[in-house]
């Protein structure tokens, strides 16, 4: 199995070119986050992951987690390498300083981020899911709670979950069961089964914290009485340290398809007497803050796509290099390795062109978050969050099912040596398959964009990113050099397909429900086929500036033209077939009941 090099030179490529690292420096707060701290972070970074996750993620898959009698084993070399990672500072990187964090943009942390989820991503999964509780702690929870665990989850002393489903409740927590009873000292006492929390125990820590949804005695029926408790696996002394164990258990850990060194726990709450809780927040506004993480979590889960594409891609690329076959098409020779053939070579530029797509997007929005915490302008951090928002479905509807496609490929590349567990090849794509269905399927990421994104403000906000994906395709039209004028025309094209689509479906949302919904995937497709378009489009633009000055690798640069091209000629004609298969909604189907499964 190849090796995980982290792909540094175009992550900082990302973030100086598309993101604009510079400015994000200037921003109050992010003044140490210059160039040269970007590179010393990011190279360690890479070291660390590529030399301490990266060998594991092979023994992780073997061993996977157990259950004993004391709760879940991880396996081999966990609990080193998790102390390692925290002592490195790695999983506090952009958590405030006054809890104990670095306070670095969160430009910088999703690069992490990425190189983590890269090396090992059942690991990964642990200090996201604790990323994701900490934002929630931070908005809603009360100085105290905050006083007493947010050092300890931002410096990894602790980890975070959270638990949201139940085994008659899956996406619809509208059905939740859990329950909290109030009790006289102000706690409340938590009970209920939760089922696939990631990492709702392990080994790693001497304490793991629960975020919990359950309903208060009175509360109203569906979402809107829905509250959020902190339940620690271990209540708290005074002194800050573990005490007395909580009534939160792990019954049992699921086998899965992958992320196998990943516990994925059936948690019980309550059943010897209840779980001591705390109430966040307000009562009945759980859901709104449980969303906070589902945000975070999901920005978090669209670069595990990449992420894995990222592995996949690196091992496919050593096999293509390495695997001598066949008669090479053009010269002749034979016995070629096989990167030399074209269909090969078509897959390859697939893998990579559409994972620096997504991973541009998925940075872009990470650097839109950063403005819309440190600008200075209410009315530009407005615009920030609603275009990182907007931004966010796309990150994990896009990324994910990217992952998918490209891990496929890899194991393609390898030809019968893929579908052979030993080479390493098969465990990308089963790790992957699960980053469509968490955290909200592709369906739910398709709905959320088109009725809590695209219509929130009449599209005001869907306009300004057809206006900067205009001014990309101009730019590129304008620029009198033929392989960007190509770009351009492309992107253009697909462009007005998008603007097109989003019209229709914006006039169609109440009258014509059932169609909308049945074209919504189709249409993430082409909001992610622009998306990446529009991000290429800004890196190829970018790479022939810097030709034309005579700065850096002009090999890079050459290479980043020839893969948007590339992306823009495979991909981005597709956002017009896509259009079509939105326009057809459900015509074929909408007057035939469920018999048509028969």
């Amino acid at each position: 199995m190849s090796d995980y090099k982290a792909p540094v030179r175009d992550m900082r490529f990302v973030m100086d070119e598309i993101v604009g690292l510079a400015e994000i420096a200037s921003l109050p707060g992010y003044e140490e986050a210059t160039p040269d701290m970007a590179d010393a972070i990011l190279e360690e970074a890479a070291r660390f992951t590529g030399e301490v996750l990266a060998p594991l993620n092979r023994i992780g898959d073997t061993q996977g987690c157990k259950l004993g009698p004391d709760g879940v084993i991880t396996p081999d070399g966990w609990k080193q390498a998790y102390k390692a990672f925290c002592d490195g500072g790695w999983n506090g990187l952009a958590s405030p300083v006054e809890f104990g964090g670095q306070g670095l943009p969160e430009t910088f942390g999703i690069a992490i981020k990425e190189m983590a989820a890269s090396a090992n991503l059942s690991f990964s999964l642990g200090p996201m899911l604790t990323g994701g509780a900490v934002a929630a702690l931070l908005t809603c929870a009360s100085d105290e709670l905050k006083a007493i665990y947010l050092e300890k989850m931002i410096t990894g002393e602790w980890t975070g979950t959270m638990n949201l489903t139940e085994p008659q409740a899956g996406s619809d927590l509208a059905l939740l069961r859990s329950r909290a009873e109030p009790q006289a000292d102000g706690s409340y006492r938590v009970f209920g089964q939760k089922i696939f929390i990631t990492y709702g125990d392990h080994d790693m820590t001497d304490n793991i914290v629960h975020l919990v949804l359950a309903r208060l005695p009175d509360a109203p029926a569906g979402v809107k009485g829905i509250s959020l408790f902190l339940v620690p696996k271990f209540l708290v002394n005074a002194d800050g340290s573990p005490g007395e164990r909580n009534d939160a258990h792990c019954v049992s850990i699921e086998h899965k398809l992958g992320i196998h060194a990943s516990p994925t726990c059936v948690m019980a709450f309550g059943d010897h007497g209840g779980a001591v809780g705390y109430l966040l927040g307000e009562a009945n506004r759980g859901l709104e803050y449980m969303f906070i993480m589902m945000n975070e979590a999901r920005l978090g889960v669209g670069l595990q796509g990449i992420a894995v594409g990222e592995r996949s891609y690196q091992q496919a690329l050593g096999y293509a290099r390495e695997r001598k076959q066949g008669r090479d098409a053009v010269t002749g020779e034979a016995l070629v390795t096989l990167e030399h053939h074209p269909d090969i070579r078509r897959m390859l530029m697939l893998m990579k062109s559409r994972i620096e797509a997504c991973r541009a997007i998925t940075y872009y929005t990470a650097g839109l978050l950063d403005r819309a915490h440190a600008g200075t302008d209410p009315e530009q951090k407005k615009r920030d969050l609603f275009l990182a928002e907007f931004l966010i479905p796309i990150v994990k509807g896009g990324g994910t099912e990217m992952g998918i496609d490209v891990t496929s490929l890899g194991i393609q590349i390898h030809g019968g040596m893929g579908f052979i567990e030993e080479t390493g090849a098969a465990q990308h794509w089963r790790d992957s398959r699960i980053t469509t269905i968490y955290e909200g399927t592709t369906g739910i990421q398709a709905n959320d964009l088109i009725f809590r994104k695209l219509m929130r403000d009449q599209g005001a906000t869907a306009k300004v990113v057809f206006a900067e994906v205009y001014a990309t395709a101009k730019a590129l039209a304008d620029s009198g050099k033929p392989e960007l004028q190509a770009i351009g025309q492309r992107l253009n094209a697909a462009l007005k397909a998008w603007r097109e689509v989003s019209e229709w479906l914006a006039a169609n949302t109440k009258n014509a429900v059932s169609g909308v919904l049945t074209a919504a995937v189709p249409y993430l497709n082409i909001a992610v086929a622009v998306c990446g378009g529009w991000m290429m489009g800004k890196a190829a633009l970018a790479a022939v500036a810097r030709l034309d000055q005579g700065e850096g690798d002009p090999r890079f640069y050459r290479n980043k033209i020839a893969t948007t091209r590339f992306y823009a000629d495979q991909m981005l004609p597709q956002a017009e077939a896509w259009a079509q298969t939105v326009m057809a909604r459900d015509l074929a189907i909408k007057d035939i009941g469920n018999d048509l499964f028969d």
